[in-house]
């Protein structure tokens, strides 16, 4: 795409959007809907609105936005969009909360997950809202679905011709670089739509900003609500506000921190984590010992140590059996890489255990977004040669990303 609609998209959204104040903001972050809010619901004045949202879209003090804006008369909140997991996270991994009335509000909840394009058109068309609202926390990888709930929602508020708005939350893991590969066109699913770095390193404002400037066919009417007293370099708990876990295997931003790299895992035969307290944070197998701990600290990846660990998962793989393999502890946040961290303990996992194997549907190449992960470590190639394999294609999405940051 050229730059000059780059350039011309960008600022038609920056005009049409409540961003930084003049002056330079201090104090605490405030949020999108903390902004929109102060400024007195003005951006949805006189239409109906619609939001897509889950648990995590709360106030400071915890109350759900869903409930704060139904009571205040400044804004017409007519319908809720739930994505997986549901509005109010009911469900889990692969789950929706379907159609229903929402018992605390009686506003009506539709149901918007495995829905695109011109289905999902036509349930933002039946609400009969003018303007859909975005605001869900993100968790800062390329297949956590929650992006792509974004992008699904753009393209078909485009086909129905409403108004998109996008109340920005933090990136929890920072905003600092984008890390690890760029997923190739022919394993788009939805864990992976479009382009973008396994790790972004953007806030969904500037997601959405990048998804209408660069893969959107036609372009949303895009209006962005930043936040103030965000910076780059900010971990979540530097933000103040309160985590809820934006899907039931996300408990804290601590999961977040090495979500990137070891959701990998979904895509072989060993444990996630599932069904632990430390969901991504523990990974084994029956067989596996303290070889994996030895080899992977070995690797002296940065910012992170491994702690041979046995547990015995309540759910998912290997229910009630007992385990072996490392718990992941890091050390120094701004040194660690994920998405390199993932691919070391990829290595060395294959390389101490015999048991080792990918999922037979071959969930690692839609993960990575390519073959290219599973067939170098199949060769025998190691942690650096694969992570180098993707340094061009990431240098070029990061020229790309550029165009569309928001925050210094």
């Amino acid at each position: 795409m050229h730059l000059s609609r780059r350039a011309l998209l960008a600022a038609a959204t920056a005009t049409a959007s409540l961003g930084p104040p003049t002056a330079a903001a201090t104090g605490r972050l405030r949020t999108g809907f903390e902004r929109l809010a102060a400024d007195g619901y003005a951006l949805l004045d006189g239409r109906r609105v619609g939001i897509v949202t889950n648990p995590t879209g709360i106030t400071r003090d915890v109350r759900h936005l869903v409930d704060v804006m139904h009571a205040d008369p400044r804004v017409r909140l007519t319908a809720v969009f739930g994505p997986e997991h549901g509005f109010r996270g009911t469900a889990q991994a692969g789950g929706s909360e379907g159609r229903y009335d929402d018992p605390a509000t009686g506003l009506p909840v539709y149901d918007t997950y495995l829905k695109s394009g011109r289905p999902l058109a036509d349930v933002f068309t039946a609400s009969g809202v003018d303007t859909v609202v975005f605001d869900i926390q993100d968790a800062g990888a390329r297949f956590y679905t929650y992006i792509w709930t974004l992008y699904d929602c753009m393209e078909a508020a485009q086909l129905a011709g409403k108004r998109f708005v996008v109340l920005d939350r933090p990136n929890p893991v920072t905003g600092r670089a984008a890390l690890g590969p760029v997923l190739h066109k022919e394993f788009a699913t939805f864990v992976g739509r479009q382009p973008i770095a396994q790790a972004h390193g953007m806030t969904v404002a500037e997601l959405a900003r990048l998804f209408n400037g660069e893969f959107l066919a036609t372009p949303v009417p895009l209006e962005t609500v930043l936040m103030t007293g965000w910076k780059r370099r900010d971990f979540y708990d530097a933000s103040g506000l309160p985590w809820v876990p934006p899907s039931p295997n996300m408990p804290t931003p601590d999961t977040a921190l090495v979500y990137s790299g070891t959701c990998m895992f979904e895509g072989t035969n060993l444990s996630e984590g599932r069904g632990t307290t430390r969901p991504f944070e523990l990974l084994g197998a029956e067989g596996i010992d303290g070889r994996w701990a030895a080899a992977a600290n070995g690797l002296g990846l940065p910012g992170v140590r491994f702690r041979e660990a046995y547990f015995a998962p309540t759910f998912s793989k290997f229910q009630g059996r007992t385990v072996g393999g490392v718990q992941i502890h890091v050390h120094d946040r701004a040194a660690f890489d994920p998405v390199r961290t993932g691919i070391g303990l990829l290595v060395t996992a294959r390389k101490v255990w015999d048991g080792f194997a990918w999922r037979s549907d071959d969930w690692i190449d839609r993960l990575t977004g390519s073959t290219r992960v599973r067939t170098m470590i199949d060769a025998g190639a190691g942690t650096d040669e694969v992570t180098g394999a993707w340094q061009e294609e990431l240098a070029a999405f990061r020229r790309i990303r550029k165009e569309y940051l928001l925050y210094k």
